[in-house]
């Protein structure tokens, strides 16, 4: 089974020490930034701003609670709300400055990537029992991945920024689904229907 903290504490002590994972990470961000327009890749990170990627998470809670899912709308706002609570202390301690601002600091990880998962896959693991199909899934990758690709296409990430944000936001989700899966059981039975 594939561990995501054990690889984000490696890449996070590369961040700390320079280390060589740095090297081909900083040579990928050279090649991409820029590479499509600034006008495409800022809407693309604009998806992770919390103003865009929170109401569509909070109408899934609302609806989960409707349901009668309480357990996974209450799992899924205490993962938004470890977002800031995990991300801002790792900026501070890390101090990556970011590509395009390298005497700025504080770009490790990505808050607009964590923001994103969190929000995005967060609503589709709430929705996903009332649905037929993978699609509130599907679309919460493609919204997660725009918001990543955007950010480093932008400059305003380095690969790793967002590779790390995604293995911290991991067992989080992980976390919301195994309550959407226990509150759904809670009340209507194995499939979350009545």
């Amino acid at each position: 089974m594939f561990a995501p903290l054990p690889v984000l504490a490696v890449v996070t002590w590369q961040v700390l020490v320079s280390g060589p994972l740095l090297t081909p990470d900083e040579r990928l961000s050279r090649a991409l930034v820029r590479s499509v327009p600034d006008a495409v890749t800022e809407r693309l990170s604009d998806l992770g701003n919390v103003p865009v990627a929170v109401p569509v998470l909070a109408l899934a809670m609302a609806y989960a609670v409707r349901r009668g899912n309480l357990v996974g709308a209450l799992a899924a706002g205490l993962a938004m709300a470890l977002v800031p609570a995990l991300v801002v202390p790792l900026k501070l301690w890390t101090g990556r400055p970011g590509p395009l601002e390298p005497w700025a600091a504080g770009y490790f990880p990505s808050g607009h990537t964590a923001t994103a998962a969190v929000a995005y896959l967060g609503a589709a693991l709430l929705l996903r029992p009332y649905t037929r199909g993978p699609w509130p899934v599907a679309a919460a990758l493609v919204l997660t991945g725009a918001t990543a690709v955007g950010l480093i296409l932008r400059g305003w990430h380095w690969p790793l920024d967002v590779l790390a944000s995604l293995l911290l936001c991991l067992p989080l989700l992980l976390g919301v689904a195994h309550a959407v899966d226990r509150g759904g059981r809670s009340r209507f039975g194995p499939a979350g229907r009545p």
